[in-house]
């Protein structure tokens, strides 16, 4: 894909020649504009065939029994909420520490979020912090895979049957990471994936629901929408859904986005390893972590955590001047407990101490197959500059 070129200023004061490099750019290939081409030719391009087989494959791909395509990942826990009999007097443990919003769901769906802090180093829901957090009104733990690092899985497994809740694993970040072996998205009771953009699996929009339980399958499948051929049931009458199926236009993309996730991911791979090689001189920075039962991660963005004589302002400090030499960058999560819909419920800055020390300094890179080892170069380099402006890093540890 060619970016428009640019005219910019070096930083010796001489003209460089360089291009916007925007924060995620997806990888499409010529089998997706083929798919998508096909599906345009057809007689139908709406919920149906191609859906179908998207959500097969998808099933296949993770191993699970079944998988629901619906039109975005808060849509997607929302409806498993639904599923579950989660709603209003009831509680639900989450982080607050994640770059996609799946968690309004849980407001959405009438219950009350109840934030638990994270562990420093990965970005995972802490599972103590999560069962300190458990009252006689908890119903489920949604826990995520933030930017792409697997929770601790089998912890927050014993703990949600120690208290027999739900577990649910928001892995809109993740796609392809793995967990002791197993690829994300097995862990849950339900799991959601999220297909927008900066995934990795980018189809425009959309999402999978996806379970091992008949039951949950079939709840989700109500809530979503009813086929044409269901208009005389009782049964399924007796649902309103959402209407929030996928198109087959967007299925087809994703199918096809599928298909090709083994090269897409070890191409970004490939982007991740060259980013190293030139960070490795940034002093100040916390290096990437990956846990001790953590197999493989596959980042969503590549994120950036500052050392700790940053503020927040210095941060997003750089954020506008690696903005004004032409590259995309933002901080990776706002806090959701600081956000106005939580402030309302009582949350307050420094409730959740680890959070808001990450939140405060993590921004997120370019991070797509599109890069060049130059232009990752020319990346780092304008960011140790923006650095050098607001104040040297110190050690983060």
């Amino acid at each position: 894909m060619e970016l428009a070129e640019h005219r910019l200023d070096g930083p010796d004061g001489k003209e460089a020649n360089t291009s916007f490099i925007p924060l995620s750019d997806p990888d499409i290939s010529f089998a997706e504009l083929s798919a998508v081409e096909a599906l345009l030719c057809s007689p139908q391009i709406s919920n149906g065939r191609i859906t179908e087989a998207f959500e097969q494959a998808f099933a296949v791909y993770l191993g699970r029994k079944y998988a629901v395509a619906v039109s975005s990942g808060t849509i997607g826990l929302l409806l498993a909420l639904k599923a579950l009999g989660v709603g209003p007097g009831q509680e639900v443990i989450a982080s607050p520490y994640s770059f996609r919003e799946t968690v309004h769901a849980i407001g959405l769906a009438g219950a009350r979020a109840v934030f638990a802090d994270i562990d420093y180093w990965s970005g995972t829901l802490l599972p103590e912090k999560a069962e300190e957090r458990i009252t006689a009104n908890t119903r489920a733990i949604v826990a995520g895979n933030p930017n792409g690092h697997p929770a601790p899985w089998s912890e927050l497994r014993v703990i949600a049957q120690r208290h027999h809740l739900a577990l649910l694993e928001d892995s809109t970040e993740a796609i392809g990471s793995r967990y002791k072996g197993e690829l994300v998205g097995r862990f849950g009771d339900l799991a959601v994936f999220d297909f927008a953009q900066p995934m990795a699996l980018s189809c425009g929009e959309g999402a999978m629901v996806v379970t091992d339980d008949i039951d949950l399958a079939v709840g989700v499948r109500r809530y979503r929408a009813h086929r044409l051929d269901e208009r005389s049931s009782v049964i399924v009458g007796a649902t309103a859904p959402y209407q929030a199926g996928m198109s087959d236009l967007t299925a087809a993309l994703g199918l096809a986005q599928l298909q090709r996730l083994d090269e897409i991911l070890e191409r970004r791979r490939l982007v991740e390893q060259l980013y190293s090689a030139h960070m490795q001189s940034f002093e100040g920075i916390k290096p990437p972590y990956v846990g001790p039962h953590v197999t493989e991660v596959n980042w969503l963005l590549y994120l950036v955590h500052l050392g700790t004589r940053f503020t927040r302002s210095g941060r997003d400090a750089i954020v506008e001047d690696l903005r004004a030499a032409q590259i995309e960058s933002v901080a990776y999560s706002h806090p959701l407990h600081l956000q106005r819909h939580y402030f309302d419920l009582g949350y307050r800055r420094g409730d959740l101490l680890v959070t808001e020390k990450i939140a405060d300094r993590a921004l997120a890179l370019p991070f797509h197959t599109h890069l060049s080892n130059d232009k990752i170069e020319f990346i780092v380099e304008t960011m140790k500059d923006a650095s050098i402006n607001v104040g040297a890093g110190a050690a983060i540890y």
